[in-house]
């Protein structure tokens, strides 16, 4: 009989010694043709580089291609990333007029949460960053109210209160990009910050903030989304996260969820069931960006699973 407790006593030495080799991840978009994908894949082959999973997506509409390559090192030596990075340009990227990244997995992504007085996203967010499930690094939280600092504390993230003083947004958006910029953060999730940004930190965002939004888009607008709805009647509710964009909750759609409703649910019973959506959506957005499967595509997003 193995012992459970104790498992780990009965594998033989090379399963205990294995490590999980260091991964990469490259991204790439470019004017859909011919090749694409043999480019990508005979230049990693060509440079020692095993590739672990792949994928792709043509956008007829766009004429577009997008792909997510995930590799690492064969064990015969590949090279740094700079050189590896500079001998893709010179070659299939300049061959295919590519946009490219290359991504380091282990490397996970920065993140500052924005959050006001509703602590549901908050909550969930920082749970699964502590347990291991969100591949995201929370640096800090930042919020127009004290509500939920001891909640962030309790989990040892740095809370900055930084309130909006006599409509002086400006210069609260201001410090916000300073502890942005001095947190080396890559991005901003506005976990129910119920502020509206400005135009000038909506394009200091660009592409690197996602909101989430209590209602399924497009749908009804404002702080009290659900009531509007039961006062319809509606038989779905739902959420829906985005990138932030000058136009109001109007950004390219990352993840949307709904779940059907009748008559004879409240609207507090709405609302139960939306902040329950809202989690779910906003923790999927976080992680396909933080695993690098978000591509912008115009208005829209593709999201490489």
């Amino acid at each position: 009989m193995v012992d459970l407790i104790n498992s780990s006593a009965v594998l033989p030495p090379a399963v205990k010694s294995a490590t999980i080799p260091r991964s990469f991840i490259l991204t790439t978009s470019a004017p859909d043709t011919t090749g694409i994908v043999a480019g990508i894949s005979g230049f990693l082959a060509s440079h020692n580089a095993l590739i672990t999973e792949a994928q792709h997506y043509d956008d007829p509409y766009g004429n577009t291609s997008f792909m997510r390559t995930v590799f690492h090192d064969n064990g015969k030596g590949m090279p740094s990333m700079e050189a590896l990075n500079e001998k893709f340009g010179a070659s299939v990227g300049k061959q295919f007029s590519m946009t490219w990244h290359f991504h380091v997995v282990q490397r996970k992504c920065r993140v500052l949460l924005a959050v006001s007085r509703h602590g549901h996203c908050l909550n969930s967010i920082l749970h699964r960053w502590s347990t291991g499930t969100l591949p995201i690094e929370v640096v800090a939280v930042v919020s127009n109210h004290q509500d939920m600092r001891s909640l962030a504390e309790w989990h040892g993230v740095p809370y900055h209160y930084l309130p909006i003083i006599d409509g002086r947004k400006a210069e609260q958006e201001k410090r916000m990009f300073e502890l942005f910029e001095r947190s080396d953060s890559e991005l901003m999730v506005l976990a129910r910050y119920m502020q509206i940004l400005t135009p000038e930190a909506c394009r200091y965002f660009e592409g690197r903030a996602i909101n989430i939004h209590h209602s399924f888009l497009p749908g009804f607008k404002g702080a009290k989304a659900y009531h509007q709805a039961f006062t319809r009647g509606v038989k779905l509710i739902g959420a829906t996260a985005h990138y932030v964009t000058t136009d109001l909750d109007e950004g390219p759609i990352i993840e949307q969820e709904v779940q059907r409703v009748d008559h004879t649910q409240s609207a507090e019973d709405l609302v139960v069931i939306g902040s329950e959506l809202e989690t779910v959506v906003l923790n999927r957005a976080i992680k396909w960006h933080a695993e690098r499967r978000v591509f912008r595509n115009g208005n829209k997003t593709v999201v490489l699973r």
